[in-house]
């Protein structure tokens, strides 16, 4: 048996994770939001090297939430931080083995395209959308260069009231 794949992604109503630069500011904290019990349920992130270099200009460090990161890259780097697996190469597989590995949930945490591969491989086995009521009119969508239609299914749904946050729990087919 294969652990989860989720993909958990605040967007804003027009469908980005990020403004036009990159920016990740219209993005509010909900005090109704457990974040500690959020981050509990996973043991690895995966994350694309632009969302991963973005995090790292605006967070430092190197491990995402002090878990396992694994970077899907299309360039190689000699140097990474510590706690990070760098993916240069077949992604697929290199995702195939890690959710065939024992263990918790894995965060596919950002990157659009990264999603979009993933997705449309049948390897994504959960989506779930934190939908931010704002429109930015610009940015980097939360999905992109999807190659298929990938059903999804709604199996849960809640309003965070203090944000007007609308999260959306779908069954990737």
């Amino acid at each position: 048996m294969t652990r989860a794949l989720r993909y958990q992604v605040a967007t804003s109503l027009d469908g980005y994770l990020a403004g036009p630069n990159g920016e990740h500011d219209w993005i509010p904290m909900d005090r109704e939001i457990d974040f500690g019990a959020l981050v509990s349920r996973y043991d690895a992130v995966l994350i694309g090297r632009r969302a991963f270099d973005a995090a790292m200009a605006q967070f430092g460090g190197g491990e995402m939430m002090g878990l396992p990161t694994f970077v899907a890259s299309r360039t190689r780097r000699d140097r990474v931080p510590r706690g990070v697996t760098w993916w240069h190469g077949d992604v697929v597989a290199a995702v195939r083995e890690l959710k065939a590995r024992r263990g918790k949930e894995i965060w596919l945490f950002g990157g659009g395209e990264l999603a979009g591969s993933l997705l449309a491989a049948g390897l994504v086995d959960f989506v779930e959308i934190a939908q931010i009521p704002i429109l930015l009119g610009a940015g980097v969508p939360w999905v992109a260069g999807l190659s298929r239609r990938v059903p999804l299914e709604l199996i849960d749904s809640r309003v965070y009231r203090q944000t007007g946050t609308v999260l959306a729990t779908y069954r990737a087919g």
